[in-house]
């Protein structure tokens, strides 16, 4: 079978996203995609996750629905006031935030070569608890109208109050690099397969 050579042309290039920061310079360029890419890709993603690290070097993953906002390059996202994300981001304000997407697998000869399709976006920065209550209620409000699109606040519920707004901590990530990167092969890939859906384990739920 011949090389499969895609002629995306946001694929390789001067122009992939993580080309200026050893942070995200990524190994395989020929994978790498472009800043376009990158943002579409986290308007699009259902959740990420985020990574902090304490005071005594234990590493912490934070899975948590988000929000990107491309004036302000950010993203943010919440949950409560205190717990290890608040401690970590207190003590150390280094972060990275990550999205990604899993494709088919990829059967070969030899079982060192089994590879399988995907697609993500890691980003790195820096990571604060956004104080401004109008910056909070506004990042809120864009958490809300990208989950919920078809409701509205103030006619299907009621928007954020105060007290609520009290309760919990919007947290900011200021994006200082990024990197996408894609794998994909070609749709007739011999003996390309997907994996069964993992059952969703909460009552009545689909799984598909």
């Amino acid at each position: 079978m011949s090389a499969y050579r895609p002629t995306d042309p946001d694929r390789v290039g001067a122009d992939n996203a993580g080309r200026d920061d050893e942070r995200s310079r990524l190994r395989r360029r020929d994978r790498g995609k472009n800043d376009a890419w990158v943002r579409s890709f986290l308007e699009t993603a259902p959740y990420g996750h985020l990574a902090t690290v304490g005071e005594d070097g234990q590493p912490f993953l934070n899975s948590n629905l988000f929000v990107y906002d491309p004036q302000r390059h950010c993203i943010y996202l919440h949950t409560h006031r205190s717990g290890r994300t608040r401690d970590n981001v207190d003590v150390g304000r280094k972060v990275a935030f990550s999205v990604s997407a899993m494709g088919r697998l990829l059967p070969a000869p030899e079982a060192l070569e089994f590879s399988v399709e995907y697609c993500g976006v890691v980003a790195f920065g820096t990571g604060r608890v956004v104080e401004d209550p109008a910056e909070a209620r506004d990042a809120l409000q864009a958490l809300l109208d990208r989950y919920a699109p078809h409701l509205l606040a103030g006619r299907d519920y009621r928007p954020t109050t105060d007290e609520e707004l009290a309760r919990t901590a919007v947290y900011r990530v200021d994006i200082e690099a990024w990197s996408g990167k894609q794998k994909e092969v070609a749709t007739d890939f011999p003996g390309a397969f997907e994996l069964p859906r993992v059952p969703v384990p909460f009552p009545g739920a689909s799984s598909g």
